[in-house]
């Protein structure tokens, strides 16, 4: 492995975690939202199938009185959505925390919330997933220029902000970004002009999928770190469903 002109690591050959991400890379949308929507469900799922009694779980869990807004919906929505988990692990979960909290409020108590558990793990692995493409770019970039996927607006700032000291690949990540989203806004206009009464253009499936491709690259998927990234830098607030 030789160093990068920032001292971070770049790969001099593709291993075990470049080929996943190569993999995340010829999907359609932003791959690093799937690489972290797929850690999310795992973890999630992996709760809800071996851990629901866990000391260790439970207590991160209770951190938050039961995660964040977003976290708590999508913890119900994967149980209700396999017949495997169901019911009983989400409510023997909130049944613990809507516990504690009576009995907090019985006591006169102040109800502590702290940040979200699994926020901070996801978090976490979008910094280590950043940094690993980062590392693995120079064989990554073919992959997506070659792909339908399209960085969204947040991931393409982390990645370039990694790739300052890289002028020459950060120069042709650009390129292939701006033509990408130049043909995304293309297809977009077809579709929005084949509602007009006298076209007789008829829509593709890739004509309408351009409209959630198009939110999908200004905002990202719709995973907990996305939906609670409008925290505003240095303000502490967020906003959204948290």
């Amino acid at each position: 492995m030789s160093a990068g002109a920032d001292g971070a690591g770049v790969k001099s050959k593709m291993d075990t975690i470049g080929l996943y991400l190569k993999e995340a890379f010829k999907e359609p949308g932003c791959p690093i939202c799937r690489v972290l929507e797929k850690f999310e469900n795992e973890w999630i799922e992996n709760v809800l199938y071996e851990h629901v009694n866990s000391p260790s779980v439970r207590k991160k869990f209770l951190e938050s009185l039961g995660l964040c807004t977003y976290h708590a919906w999508r913890v119900r929505h994967v149980a209700a959505s396999n017949p495997l988990y169901g019911p009983l692990g989400v409510g023997t979960i909130y049944e613990h925390m809507l516990r504690v909290y009576i009995e907090s409020l019985e006591k006169g108590e102040s109800v502590k919330r702290g940040k979200c558990h699994l926020c901070s793990l996801v978090e976490e692995k979008e910094m280590r997933t950043i940094e690993e493409v980062a590392q693995r770019f120079d064989y990554l970039i073919e992959a997506y220029e070659e792909s339908e996927a399209i960085l969204c607006s947040y991931h393409y700032d982390m990645l370039m902000e990694r790739l300052r000291d890289r002028p020459e690949l950060a120069g042709k990540l650009m390129e292939i970004h701006v033509r990408k989203l130049k043909n995304l806004h293309s297809t977009l206009r077809r579709y929005l002009d084949s509602f007009d009464y006298r076209s007789t253009y008829q829509p593709t499936k890739r004509d309408m999928e351009s409209v959630p491709g198009s939110i999908e690259a200004l905002k990202g998927r719709p995973i907990g770190i996305n939906i609670c990234r409008a925290k505003t830098r240095g303000k502490g607030k967020r906003f959204g469903f948290i």
